[in-house]
């Protein structure tokens, strides 16, 4: 699974669990979900923190430092854009 493929499954994961805007949840659950051959691998991991990166550079993704660790949730104002995207890449 590449990049692409990894900001498809986060959204997709947010978006099924209704967390858009004030409704968040912790990153780590999100990323538990994957499959374990790219979670266990420095190269998977890092291409995590590169799609994460990238959805909130994009603004897809809203991150809220809480408990000591980052939450996450979609971003009310690009629900259109993070469906187009969504069925892009289905």
């Amino acid at each position: 699974m590449e990049k692409e493929g990894i900001i498809w499954f986060i959204l997709v994961k947010l978006a099924n669990m209704k967390k858009f805007g004030g409704a968040h949840t912790a990153l780590r659950n999100i990323t538990k979900s994957l499959p374990s051959s790219i979670i266990s691998n420095k190269r998977g991991k890092k291409l995590i923190e590169i799609a994460v990166k990238e959805l909130i550079k994009r603004e897809f993704l809203l991150a809220k430092p809480s408990t000591g660790e980052t939450h996450i949730s979609l971003n009310p104002r690009k629900t259109k854009e993070i469906w187009e995207f969504i069925d892009k890449y289905k």
